[in-house]
């Protein structure tokens, strides 16, 4: 959606080496920007069009030509394309080879380790928090039932089917394998603490009611071998360099240029982000 705030900003001209950029190209340029207010978004868009021109004005300077591209069914505009060539002439970054990939796959084990995935079973006694009288019935019927449990664990299953509110009542309380993020911060922490083939020794509370839980079985996440994400590792590695690597060219360009109407500190590219 267009944000039209060409009239709430202060109608300071913007200029790039004497190249006036039109306030009418900003504003149409703001709705491609979700800046926090008006004028962040205004900003933005500012900051990326005189970046387009240092670029533009660049691949200008050097006598570059280039061909639009298409890709996806989307077709390069003469600018884009020209913006294309320049960044390729002018960023050169190495490849990352295989001790820098072997070390970015040591040092970071949690990017590749796969999901911990659990096998609960649960009784749920459902009831709004909100809803003080009902909650605190649950809250008696679980500990009725888990009275129940620990007397004899082994009727788990048959307990879900008679008393449990949730769906899952008709499987015994099989909820299947969950994964951390799947559900209830409450609920996953007592899955994170309990041994398999355990009943949690307390109810568990949440925004649904109060679960007795039972844990089956829990699969930590594997870790793939080096050789299944050395290509991943190398992307990700020659991309951050070459982002860097393209931030730092717009920031020379910056400050090589006369910029007028608008302050680039530091500047960095909307187009490399």
């Amino acid at each position: 959606m267009r944000i039209d705030v060409a009239r709430s900003v202060t109608p300071v001209p913007v200029a790039v080496n004497g190249d006036t950029i039109d306030r009418a190209d900003i504003a149409r340029e703001v709705q491609h920007h979700a800046g926090t207010s008006p004028k962040q978004a205004w900003d933005e868009a500012t900051r990326a069009l005189i970046v387009r021109k240092l670029l533009l004005q660049r691949a200008h300077a050097l006598g570059l030509t280039a061909e639009p591209r298409a890709a996806g069914g989307v077709r390069e505009t003469e600018e884009e394309a020209l913006i294309r060539a320049l960044l390729e002439v002018e960023i050169q970054t190495p490849t990352a080879g295989e001790a820098t990939c072997r070390r970015y796959y040591r040092n970071n084990p949690a990017r590749f380790r796969g999901p911990d995935l659990f096998e609960p079973l649960h009784i749920l006694f459902q009831a709004r928090r909100d809803d003080a009288a009902a909650y605190a019935l649950a809250e008696d019927r679980a500990a009725h039932v888990l009275a129940t449990l620990r007397a004899d664990p082994g009727r788990f299953e048959a307990l879900a089917r008679q008393f449990s509110d949730c769906s899952s009542a008709a499987e015994g309380g099989r909820l299947g394998q969950v994964a951390r993020g799947d559900t209830t911060p409450e609920f996953e922490a007592a899955l994170i603490s309990m041994t398999p083939g355990q009943v949690h020794p307390e109810p568990v509370r949440t925004r649904y009611g109060v679960h007795l839980v039972r844990l089956d079985r829990m699969a930590g996440g594997e870790t793939p071998a080096f050789e299944q994400v050395r290509q991943r590792i190398a992307m990700y590695l020659e991309e951050k360099s070459w982002r860097h690597a393209a931030a730092q060219y717009v920031a020379l360009l910056a400050g090589q240029a006369r910029i007028e109407g608008f302050a680039m500190p530091g500047a960095t590219s909307p187009l490399v982000q």
